[in-house]
């Protein structure tokens, strides 16, 4: 089933460890939590220097969406995050502290419990119309950059903008339309025989 999720209406929540709060866009079950969730994307704004929270057993991958980035210390190894280089994966187990660069980051995450799942994450930019197939047991697209995208087929009509995410169905084709730049999560349940190293980057 494809289901349309539009910012405007979620509400952000508490960090795990209190440090600041996060937009949760979509979750795996849908009634799940940050102990029990399969998968989850969320979106969050950060405004000062501070630890992440801890996840053991989750593997975590973030992007950043807007402002000038941060560093961040992961297990006493640092990893400069910016437009240049806008993508970091590690283990939620890891220890991570992130300075801001210039002032205060948007950042998109997603997350799965690696006993059930796992994820691959691409960029996409688009440029008027493109082809796009949802090949995997999840997949979340999310409006990073753009006023508007529409995805269409034969059966749905979907209209997005900017930080509105859709999950769709497996094996679902569409059409895009828009201009901008579009993050997928792609997430498989172990026992799937699809290709684990897939991704659309730009």
């Amino acid at each position: 089933m494809t289901t349309l999720i539009p910012f405007a209406a979620l509400a952000p929540v508490p960090w795990k460890n209190g440090g600041g709060s996060t937009t949760e866009i979509a979750i795996g079950p849908p009634d799940s939590g940050f102990e029990d969730f399969d998968w989850r994307v969320s979106l969050a704004t950060i405004e000062k220097d501070g630890a992440f929270s801890l996840f053991p057993g989750v593997d975590r991958t973030l992007a950043l969406v807007e402002g000038h980035g941060m560093t961040l210390d992961i297990d006493g190894e640092p990893t400069l995050v910016t437009d240049a280089d806008p993508v970091v994966a590690f283990d939620g187990s890891s220890k991570v502290e992130a300075k801001l660069n210039r002032g205060g980051s948007t950042d998109f995450n997603a997350m799965t419990r690696s006993e059930r799942c796992y994820h691959t994450f691409g960029r996409r930019r688009l440029s008027g119309d493109s082809t796009f197939v949802a090949r995997a047991d999840v997949t979340v697209l999310f409006l990073a950059e753009g006023d508007a995208l529409e995805l269409r087929n034969e059966e749905e009509r979907i209209g997005l903008v900017r930080y509105d995410a859709v999950v769709l169905e497996g094996g679902s084709v569409w059409k895009l339309e828009g201009q901008g730049m579009v993050y997928i999560v792609d997430v498989w349940y172990h026992g799937d025989e699809e290709d684990e190293d897939e991704t659309y980057y730009e």
